[in-house]
């Protein structure tokens, strides 16, 4: 019963998705559920590289920080996503902290012997190789919107890019962006202030680019702020 619930979790996930039923199997011996409490870490920045996760429910904060202890936040994860991407076919340290930000039951992929799996199975490696590169391309828009852009900018397409991540899709092209993401947390994601962010997104409201409701999450046109930038 228990590898029935694996196997139903990691089906869910593209790399897997098309894989027959003994190719699954691989993947569900070498796999194990665990859960982790809000708060806790799975991992700390430099600790061996030994697992991938995979998300079956919660979220997961990836971070890096610096000597000072400043925080730069790489990414917020959710249910369907996996962690960290450059766990494939590289040794040494995880090259960031993962902060549990709530309950979450994660299916944990010993590295050694996934990679095992890969070489005997070259369609899934191929899978592995295009999730990388999508994850690539994100990343390069992600340091061109810093060097090109100027931290107005930047916040815009943070609050466009996490409405369609983590947004609740509305009529109309509008998408609610639930008060999960506090202003040092936006901060945090571009290497800005909270208070640069707080007064932009006052800026915003005021100037009728995003609203809010009587909860305090925002309500986002993502093709309207984008033209306030192009």
């Amino acid at each position: 019963m228990f590898n029935l619930e694996i196997k139903k979790v990691l089906s869910q996930f593209t790399l897997f998705r098309d894989l027959s039923d003994s190719e699954m199997e691989k993947i569900i011996e070498i796999s194990i559920s665990r859960e982790w409490k809000k708060g806790s870490h799975v991992f700390m920045q430099d600790d061996p590289l030994e697992n991938v996760y995979f998300i079956q429910s919660g979220r997961i904060k990836i971070y890096k920080s610096d000597i000072n202890g400043r925080e730069q936040i790489v990414a917020i994860l959710k249910s369907g996503e996996m962690f960290p991407h450059v766990g494939f076919f590289r040794k040494g340290g995880y090259p960031a902290f993962s902060e549990v930000l709530e309950n979450s039951i994660l299916v944990v992929v010993p590295i050694d012997l996934f990679e095992k799996v890969l070489i005997e199975n070259p369609e899934l490696c191929i899978k592995v190789f295009k999730v990388l590169g999508e994850k690539i391309v994100d990343l390069q828009e992600r340091l061109e919107s810093q060097i090109l852009n100027n931290t107005y900018e930047q916040i815009i397409k943070l609050l466009v890019r996490l409405a369609k991540i983590h947004g609740e899709e509305m009529d109309e092209g509008l998408y609610l962006l639930k008060t999960e993401f506090t202003n040092k947390d936006l901060a945090n994601m571009i290497g800005t202030t909270r208070e640069t962010v707080s007064r932009t997104l006052t800026k915003l409201k005021k100037d009728h680019l995003i609203e809010t409701d009587s909860a305090g999450n925002i309500i986002i046109d993502p093709d309207r702020l984008l033209e306030e930038i192009f």
